[in-house]
């Protein structure tokens, strides 16, 4: 009885393990493809995207988007890895390593908030850590922490990474709710504050914390950077423990 042939193996459900193939028009390139995806995210959100609107946007056929991107998920990964590029993590060589893990967190963070859909997706899209410029990213902070001279550089990174990246998450829908209400931040803070402040005035400490928020109203985008910053020097207070003395 002749043996059964082994089943081949499904392919790498990814965009960075697929072979590009040549453009059918010579202005339509998955360059162009990812950047009209980029603003689309940016001006719509993810719900709006699909590959049939974004065909439409750039007057091409939806057929013409599929031999550069084969589905919305490996978009999804072309569209993180792009825009991971506009993360600044400084040399491993900088004389003050918080400094420099400060100045990479700030730069995560706001272009976390100038593309609102990125830090939700970062766990979803897929292999998108493959892509080059995310390479790059996790290379630049892996030597800056290993120069730094932490005996486990990954878990340093993760920790502050997963703070970056729950407060750009927070932060971002927050400022999704704002915008879709019509109103300035500021505006916004001012007309939900009293609710917000009747609502935990039952409550001692949150009481007291609520009532401090009314700083928020006078500018808000300073109030929600410093608060930032406070609990990123908490996290960093903690990793500096790590260091061998």
């Amino acid at each position: 009885m002749a043996a059964k042939a082994k089943p081949k193996p499904n392919p790498i459900p990814s965009v960075w393990a697929r072979q590009q193939h040549e453009p059918d028009q010579p202005a339509l390139s998955r360059t162009v493809i990812v950047r009209e995806a980029i603003a689309m995210l940016d001006a719509e959100g993810i719900e709006a995207l699909s590959m049939r609107k974004l065909a439409a946007r750039l007057n091409a056929g939806a057929t013409s988007l599929y031999r550069h991107v084969a589905t919305k998920d490996e978009l999804m990964e072309l569209a993180v890895d792009e825009v991971a590029a506009e993360i600044h993590v400084p040399a491993s060589h900088s004389p003050d390593w918080r400094a420099a893990v400060t100045e990479a967190a700030v730069s995560f963070r706001a272009t976390a908030l100038r593309h609102p859909w990125v830090s939700s997706v970062l766990g979803q899209a897929g292999l998108a850590y493959l892509g080059p410029n995310l390479m790059a990213f996790s290379e630049r902070l892996a030597a800056l922490f290993t120069a730094t001279g932490f005996p486990e550089p990954g878990g340093a990174i993760d920790a502050v990474l997963s703070y970056t990246i729950g407060m750009s998450t927070t932060e971002a829908a927050w400022l999704t709710t704002v915008a879709r209400s019509g109103e300035t931040e500021a505006g916004f803070i001012a007309r939900l504050l009293p609710a917000a402040q009747q609502a935990a005035a039952s409550h001692d400490h949150l009481a007291d914390s609520y009532q401090e928020a009314g700083a928020a109203t006078e500018d808000p985008a300073e109030f929600r950077e410093a608060k930032f910053r406070y609990a990123l020097e908490i996290v960093l207070d903690g990793l500096a423990l790590r260091l061998p003395h």
